[in-house]
């Protein structure tokens, strides 16, 4: 089942049906303590019909956060882009630590919906997408669904200096989520494949695929640390890090169109404005 937040209120779709969802206010039907067994009440009621045009961003008053350096190959991209500023070795401690990289990335009035403009920095060259599993919990720390993230990216800058990190993750359109919140019945399986593809004046300029199984760190874990001196009242979004990561000659460009598909969830796309 997939929660979809729209202009004309909540939808909780099952097997390519969509269904009122019984309440209206998307952070309390996050935050609901009985969120499955409703979701399943609803689905036996008359469907509705979704208008792909009124689908919102999956996210209210929730703020976004996001894990660095969680796979292998992000690690080995963080450290070959911050060499040169002495930052090298930093990304293969944090890969190894105990403690995982946590980060804020975005309030949620700020993320852009499916099918929305991401934006790359004014003031970046080397800017790229990073498609993400997205944890949804709720404000108990509880993981209740999953989502697609796509944490935009200005790679030149975070090379520059990692204390540039905000800088080169926090700006204007730096993040998408959507299409919907997956409600995680069972956990996700270690083989689900994560996908992106990035095409350019009609052709695919970079595409690339992984799995969960690639993922260091468990999903509790991730969220055991980021509500640890953290209280999040409506509950909160975690961004759980990238292994696909293009080429170092490879930047975005102002048209792109990125395409993030994660198996069991859906599709995230956005054209880059």
């Amino acid at each position: 089942m997939r929660l979809y937040r729209t202009l004309k209120g909540n939808l909780i779709e099952r097997d390519g049906a969509y269904f009122e969802a019984p309440e209206g206010d998307w952070d309390a039907l996050l935050n609901h303590p009985a969120l499955l067994e409703i979701a399943r009440e609803a689905t036996s009621k008359k469907a509705v019909v979704l208008d792909s045009a009124d689908v919102l961003a999956p996210i209210d008053k929730q703020e976004v956060w996001a894990a660095g350096v969680t796979y292998y190959r992000s690690r080995d991209a963080r450290m070959e882009e911050s060499k040169d500023a002495g930052g090298g070795s930093f990304y293969d401690r944090v890969y190894m630590a105990e403690r995982p990289e946590l980060f804020f990335k975005a309030a949620g009035w700020r993320v852009v919906a499916p099918g929305g403009e991401v934006r790359i920095r004014r003031d970046a060259k080397w800017s790229v997408p990073e498609p993400e599993l997205t944890l949804v919990a709720n404000a108990s720390g509880k993981l209740v669904g999953v989502t697609i993230g796509n944490d935009m990216s200005s790679r030149d800058i975070e090379g520059e200096n990692p204390l540039y990190l905000p800088q080169a993750k926090v700006y204007n359109g730096s993040c998408a989520l959507g299409p919907a919140v997956l409600l995680l019945e069972a956990p996700l399986d270690r083989s689900t494949s994560v996908e992106m593809a990035i095409q350019r004046d009609g052709k695919i300029a970079f595409a690339g695929r992984t799995t969960l199984a690639e993922l260091k760190r468990e999903a509790e874990e991730l969220l055991g640390y980021l509500f640890r001196e953290l209280e999040f009242p409506c509950g909160v979004y975690l961004m759980t890090g990238t292994g696909i990561v293009p080429p170092d000659d490879f930047t975005l460009a102002v048209g792109d169109r990125v395409r993030i598909a994660i198996q069991g969830i859906g599709t995230l796309e956005n054209t880059v404005g």
